[in-house]
């Protein structure tokens, strides 16, 4: 059994008790995760294809550590003129083992998806005054009225 799950805006083919790297996820080593969006499932032949996420189903797992990914450098040049700049970069990620993936009736804890959704209510900006905004000025020559 395999399922097709979206963890953190990639999408992920994943079985149970597989190890899976994936971008950095909140929460701390040991912590279970439950993710809502699964996409696809095959169970033995039979598939279900979910449009766009198959409802009720979900996968859990457990975050096993928190690292950092290989070395990407980055090198940019421009021929004949000198130029060259050498850079690297390492990606936070996160590795998880996936617990098991649930067909129907997904009634585990908070989900990783959900609560990433869910953001501090944004304080509603105040209503601009009754000042009266100036005209932009024309810039350029072309522009002005001669």
């Amino acid at each position: 059994m395999y399922a097709i799950v979206d963890i953190a805006g990639h999408q992920y083919k994943v079985q149970k008790d597989q190890q899976v790297y994936v971008n950095r996820l909140e929460g701390k080593e040991g912590d279970k995760v439950q993710f809502d969006n699964v996409l696809l499932i095959d169970n033995d032949g039979s598939v279900t294809v979910g449009a766009p996420a198959i409802q009720g189903a979900a996968v859990t797992a457990k975050i096993k550590e928190h690292l950092r990914s290989d070395t990407v450098i980055v090198f940019k040049k421009k021929r004949r003129k000198g130029y060259r700049k050498k850079n690297g970069h390492r990606q936070y990620i996160t590795s998880i083992l996936i617990d098991g993936i649930l067909a129907s009736g997904a009634t585990a804890g908070k989900s990783a998806a959900t609560t990433a959704k869910k953001a501090a209510p944004k304080a509603e900006a105040a209503a601009p005054s009754a000042e009266k905004k100036a005209a932009p000025k024309a810039r350029g020559h072309r522009t002005q009225n001669r």
